[in-house]
């Protein structure tokens, strides 16, 4: 990892985002990976893993509700975060900023849907 970069170094295993907090940012990720991970009666289900130049932890800029998952560091990662007020100013800098968001959501809710339809089978 590159020092004096913009962002935040995660080691492998630490959480950026924990299921049941309150989310108040979203992370871009600079490089490396992240799961992701639902618990439930003390076990952890992988819903998936993203890596560098995807978003995680978007629902909260548009919602103030509690994180749904959490992303956990594989290896080291670097992130920046990302809070509403950031976001609304570069949407307002670069509209397709929010249209490129707009795009992974519904990538990330088709996927969703073709593995419940899997899972309903």
């Amino acid at each position: 990892m590159e020092k004096g970069a913009l962002g935040r170094v995660y080691q492998d295993g630490e959480k950026l985002i924990r299921q049941g907090e309150t989310g108040d940012c979203m992370y871009v990720i600079q490089e490396g990976e992240v799961e992701i991970l639902v618990e439930k009666d003390g076990r952890e289900v992988r819903l998936g893993v993203r890596g560098t130049g995807e978003i995680i932890g978007e629902m909260a800029i548009f919602e103030r509700e509690v994180r749904s998952a959490t992303a956990r560091a594989r290896g080291p990662v670097r992130a920046l975060t990302v809070d509403k007020r950031t976001f609304l100013r570069r949407v307002q800098e670069d509209p397709s900023l929010a249209f490129r968001l707009v795009q992974m959501m519904s990538r990330r809710i088709r996927e969703l849907a073709d593995e419940l339809a899997l899972l309903r089978r």
